[in-house]
């Protein structure tokens, strides 16, 4: 039995509404979909405005530059994330702080966040990680008590709530992802939600090489002006038109994906030797990964190795970015620099999860997981 990590949840609705874009014969850059794509994605979050990117990264990039953040200016950010929350930063030129990440929710740990601020820090941007919130409400404390702008990377995350307030509304502003493996997805894709409007009419330049768009560029026969700097991070009309018909079934997605957790789950939960993913009160995760937490790193990588022999794909999400080897040779980072980050990378596993998962696939994981204790 092979399982990957994901399958896409597609149907024929997402087959026609890209069909209906490339059959018009025009408008597969620059089109109305994306406009639409954008109004829906903030209708869902619950913000005023949204700005569509061609990924996840391009929107961080926009976003550093709509806030002006460059040289000397320092962002707080988690080292147990994928690499592009720690890189945004330093594409403007801004140093990322990395502060340590809580057992619980995966978060940034509101107490070491504190420890971290300085006079030079700008903002504090946390990390959702796959499919939970962070502990949100304490650090929106700690921003608003030292002035600091709060970014939430919510890749991860969209749909996932804390007191029935979505992820993406408590911040000054949000990014959310659509790359393949996100609960919603059109391959690549990303969006920022904001309600600053002038966060949002920088965004809007940023991404088309500073453009004072007032037209589609590529129908029109007026001049634009150019009037910051800027680069090619559109989303193009087919992949909005993709991404509005995956929006419109997220909540069927994300009760398939959580009926499937409630049913491996109990399956696993009597094992001693892992910790299941657990949903803090009055948070809604979205479970867009089920990470297990194992005892140590020896039986985590036995345990990883085993799976993946059997045909169950099972992958580490994340190992530390200051110990990437790009950050240990510019910044210096090495082993024990933060060792609440490191403990938890070296003991998280990752299993499959997805909508369409069966019950024959989750009994298949649940049957070797306990089968790899058992020789132990």
């Amino acid at each position: 039995m092979k399982i990957p990590l994901f399958k896409i949840y597609t149907d024929s609705k997402d087959i026609k509404a890209v069909s209906d874009v490339i059959k018009s014969g025009m408008n597969w850059a620059i089109g109305p979909k994306i406009e639409e794509f954008e109004k829906a994605v903030a209708k869902y979050v619950g913000i005023k405005y949204a700005v569509a990117f061609n990924s996840g990264t391009s929107a961080l990039h926009a976003l550093m530059m709509a806030y002006g953040f460059g040289p000397n200016d320092e962002i707080i950010v988690p080292s147990f994330t994928f690499i592009a929350t720690a890189n945004a930063p330093l594409f403007v030129g801004a140093k990322p702080v990395f502060a340590e990440v809580e057992s619980t929710t995966f978060g940034l740990d509101p107490k070491d966040v504190e420890k971290k601020i300085t006079e030079k820090t700008k903002a504090i941007m946390v990390v959702h990680y796959g499919g939970c919130a962070c502990r949100i409400q304490e650090i929106k404390k700690i921003a608003e008590k030292h002035s600091l702008i709060l970014i939430e990377d919510a890749a991860e995350s969209l749909g996932a709530e804390v007191d029935s307030k979505k992820v993406g509304t408590f911040g000054d502003s949000a990014m959310f992802s659509f790359c393949a493996p996100k609960v919603i997805t059109m391959g690549e894709g990303g969006v920022i939600v904001t309600d600053n409007k002038d966060v949002y009419e920088k965004l809007k330049l940023a991404r088309s090489h500073g453009r004072l768009e007032t037209e589609n560029y590529f129908s029109s026969l007026a001049y634009m002006d150019y009037i910051s700097l800027g680069y090619n991070f559109r989303m193009s009309n087919i992949t909005a038109a993709l991404g509005l018909s995956q929006l419109k079934k997220i909540e069927k997605i994300i009760q398939m994906r959580i009926k499937n957790v409630n049913y491996l789950t109990p399956k696993l939960s009597d094992i001693s030797e892992i910790s299941v993913p657990q949903e803090p009160r009055n948070y809604r995760h979205i479970f867009q990964m089920y990470t297990l937490k194992v005892n140590n790193k020896k039986i985590r990588d036995a345990l990883k190795e085993y799976l993946n022999k059997k045909g169950i794909s099972a992958k580490i999400y994340f190992p530390p970015i200051h110990l990437t080897d790009f950050y240990k040779k510019s910044f210096g980072f090495k082993n024990g620099n933060l060792p609440a980050t490191e403990n938890l990378s070296d003991r998280v596993l990752t299993l499959p999860m997805y909508p369409g998962l069966t019950k024959k696939e989750a009994d298949f994981i649940a049957k070797e997981i306990k089968g790899f204790f058992k020789k132990k």
